[in-house]
């Protein structure tokens, strides 16, 4: 699960005791994303546990249960759920005022803490009883699972910690919870997905090769042998457009010129997907060229921390209400979002040569692309090989001179 692109990344679930009960006790139990570039698109998170004492919950509000259960033991209480294991749902944001807390209804969306914290988090409130005894006392429920909503996060034990502590009054006085558990969730791409979700091809200006995404890198015939045929009238995956590489969504990365001090790139993302839109996406690219000023043009850009890579790292998204949606494709056109990138030149270092203005490494929405191998990547033309702008420029003196020089024989 380590992400050595965003090594502090996780997610963690607390729950924080806010009052005990007759019978149990009231908790707040907040979900906070601090991935830097995954997040948790629609349809939502879901959370789930087992509890350890036959607990139940009685209430709900910014969530709910998404089974009640068997309530057949509690005649005169109406009890919301009663299984020993609950999934619980965000509400959406049209949810009624009773069932509202405050950072709650967002239909379990949870944005990346790097593109917008402010929407990187989620709680609700939560009355549990049946709990014969001192209820401070007993341990919490175990199992904690996250899914977001497919698999791929894993959860470590839900454990004690020190209580939380809440400002109040513009900060002036601090109120602290009874107890705090803590459980912190870790997400693995080879859990989530068997085949790739993305894949990366590469063109430019001086070279006429095509890199494409490596072929039927997410589930043809060739490298499946239980794979459908991929042809016009038969797609592999039903959701998907017909492609050869069979991927959900496609990254190009195009070089259009080559400045002096400059150079411009076009990176278009495409979505193959039948049957999904990709809202606030995001493409992450490790590029050397990134320790550079650099301008993007149509989509929103930040650079991010990193630890012991000597390239740096871009985080591309789109701007809200214009292009930050992806659209799905249909049978004859994908949905695609594309930008240009200016990006200036370090002139000791830069060159052409050896595939150096494509990036190392691009991610999806978190998920790494399946990239051609470097050597396929569009070269210079034969005999032009040269690395550095002002090679021309002396080559170019060099003519002129021999041609003053003849005429000046003449």
């Amino acid at each position: 699960a380590y992400d050595p692109l965003d090594p502090n990344g996780k997610i963690t679930v607390t729950f924080d005791t806010l009052q005990f009960t007759d019978d149990g006790y009231v908790a707040r139990v907040t979900i906070q994303n601090y991935y830097q570039y995954r997040h948790i698109d629609k349809p939502g998170w879901n959370l789930g546990w087992i509890w350890t004492r036959k607990e139940v919950i009685w209430s709900m509000s910014g969530a709910f249960a998404t089974q009640q259960g068997n309530c057949l033991e509690f005649k005169y209480k109406t009890a919301h759920s009663c299984k020993i294991d609950p999934v619980i749902s965000d509400h959406m944001p049209d949810a009624q005022g009773e069932n509202r807390t405050e950072n709650c209804c967002n239909g379990g969306v949870l944005s990346s803490w790097a593109i917008n914290p402010n929407k990187s988090s989620s709680s609700f409130e939560i009355t549990i009883g049946n709990l014969n005894g001192n209820s401070s006392l007993f341990p919490p429920p175990s199992n904690l699972t996250l899914i977001s909503p497919g698999p791929g996060y894993s959860c470590g034990p839900i454990v004690d910690v020190k209580p939380t502590v809440f400002p109040e009054i513009g900060g002036k006085r601090e109120v602290q919870v009874y107890r705090t558990w803590k459980s912190t969730c870790t997400y693995s791409s080879f859990v989530a997905n068997k085949a790739p979700t993305c894949c990366v091809s590469f063109s430019s200006f001086y070279s006429p090769t095509f890199t494409s995404c490596p072929l039927c890198s997410c589930g043809c015939k060739q490298a499946d042998e239980t794979a459908l045929v991929c042809n016009s009238s038969n797609v592999a995956r039903s959701e998907l457009q017909c492609t050869d590489h069979m991927c959900p969504v496609g990254v190009h990365w195009h070089i259009k010129t080559n400045y002096r001090e400059h150079w411009r790139v076009k990176m278009t993302v495409s979505n193959y997907n039948l049957g999904v839109n990709y809202t606030d996406w995001n493409v992450l690219v490790q590029h050397p060229g990134f320790n550079k000023s650099s301008l993007t043009y149509s989509f929103n850009s930040m650079l991010l921390p990193t630890a012991g890579f000597a390239d740096d790292v871009a985080l591309f998204s789109g701007i809200l209400s214009y292009n930050d949606k992806l659209l799905q494709a249909d049978q004859k056109h994908v949905g695609s979002v594309s930008t240009e990138i200016l990006m200036a030149k370090d002139l000791d270092q830069f060159t052409l040569h050896n595939g150096w203005a494509f990036p190392r490494r691009i991610y999806f929405n978190g998920e790494n692309c399946e990239m051609a191998l470097p050597d396929t990547f569009p070269m210079l033309p034969s005999g032009n090989l040269s690395c550095h702008p002002s090679y021309h420029l002396f080559v170019l003196l060099i003519v002129l001179h021999l041609i003053s020089q003849a005429l000046f024989q003449c």
